[in-house]
């Protein structure tokens, strides 16, 4: 860093002259330190950093990443509402780099953003005085097995511009994890925290390498790094986008519309879900928490654990007449195979008192409520 070195010479030079600085100011190379800010890609070894503090009665000035594609599965669209109503309207900054529908751009404040482009991210960080980021920009297993270059651009070089501009500005950041980071070689049922981690998967791959990321950056550098593992998230407001558990939300729109559903994978495969409003309550806890509560930067977060025969044995007792049939893909089943049965979530309950609210009677109950709604209000227009 030459310009720093030059400006700390000059103010040695300075403040050595007799009866030092003539205009009477303080030396130089005090104001120079305070003054210029490093990321991680510029810091000295023994350089580190520290969540900015706020006032008890302020609130986060939070960013969303991912807000509009929702890319990384529903979380990320549904902050839209339970965020600004936690923090306030104007105190919430949705971004992506899509045009945003109509509810999205009234909903509160929408930016475009580009985790790719470092200078971009620095500058709304900067301008809109960020002191949380809520990381959600990723691409879902299926779809990164699908381009798998664009899913570790997106995933691997977006997280560590996101790592280093929170380490640089002492940001809290929020990077969601998933099942997927698990890999056949896990314990299975149920999966603790801290075990084998060997995904097959460059969407797991990921996940796992932003886990490794946020903890070194959180040890190295004091970065309040936290971390979630989502199970399979099931909501009404959004449809599926690529993901192995999204069948658990297809058979919803498909029963309603047309009371046939066609399966992609086996009717015995187990997988831990969660309703969405389960996921964003566990979210704003963990954010919320205070960090010497946080006996580690990533915990698994659990609801329910069901099969497509037990998810389609619930639906039947509302809808006796539904169809389902099974042609499962040897893609996603294979992805299936290699994750989780279910969750131990313990330590999230012992830590920051993590408890679900949804079983799978409520869930099925709540989603046809809802979508059958909205199939009504469409007929009606």
């Amino acid at each position: 860093m030459p310009v720093v070195r030059t400006l700390s010479k000059v103010a040695k030079q300075a403040a050595a002259a007799p009866g030092g600085p003539a205009c009477g100011c303080r030396p130089l190379a005090a104001m120079a330190v305070r003054g210029i800010s490093f990321s991680p890609r510029q810091v000295t070894s023994d350089a580190s950093f520290h969540s900015v503090s706020f006032s008890e009665t302020d609130h986060p000035k939070v960013l969303i990443t991912g807000e509009w594609a929702k890319p990384d599965g529903r979380p990320a669209g549904s902050c839209r509402y339970c965020f600004p109503k936690q923090f306030g309207k104007n105190n919430v900054i949705l971004s992506d780099i899509r045009k945003p529908s109509s509810d999205v751009f009234h909903s509160g404040p929408f930016i475009y953003s580009d985790i790719l482009d470092y200078k971009n991210l620095r500058e709304i960080v900067v301008n809109n005085r960020i002191t949380w980021l809520v990381h959600y920009s990723a691409l879902l297993s299926a779809v990164g097995e699908a381009n798998v270059a664009l899913a570790r651009s997106v995933n691997i070089t977006g997280l560590h511009n996101i790592l280093d501009i929170a380490a640089e500005h002492g940001l809290r950041l929020f990077v969601p994890s998933t099942i997927g980071a698990f890999g056949p070689t896990s314990p299975r049922n149920p999966t603790p925290d801290l075990c084998v981690q060997r995904p097959r998967t460059i969407y797991g791959v990921s996940k796992v390498h932003a886990e490794l990321m946020g903890e070194y950056y959180h040890h190295r550098y004091g970065l309040d790094f936290r971390c979630l593992r989502y199970p399979g998230i099931i909501s009404a407001d959004s449809m599926p986008g690529g993901g192995t558990t999204d069948y658990a939300v297809q058979i919803f729109h498909d029963a309603i519309k047309t009371g046939k559903f066609e399966c992609v994978l086996r009717p015995d495969t187990r997988l831990p879900m969660m309703y969405i409003d389960d996921c964003l309550r566990a979210t704003l806890e963990m954010l919320e928490a205070p960090a010497d509560a946080l006996g580690m930067r990533t915990y698994n977060i659990n609801a329910m654990s069901f099969t497509p025969e037990e998810l389609v044995q619930e639906l039947r007792k509302h809808m006796p007449e539904l169809q389902v049939s099974y042609k499962v893909d040897p893609v996603r089943q294979a992805i299936a195979d290699s994750w989780p049965m279910d969750f131990d979530d313990s330590n999230a309950k012992r830590d920051w008192a993590w408890k679900h609210e949804y079983d799978l009677p409520e869930l099925v109950q709540t989603m046809l409520n809802f979508l059958s709604g909205e199939t009504r209000m469409a007929r009606v227009s």
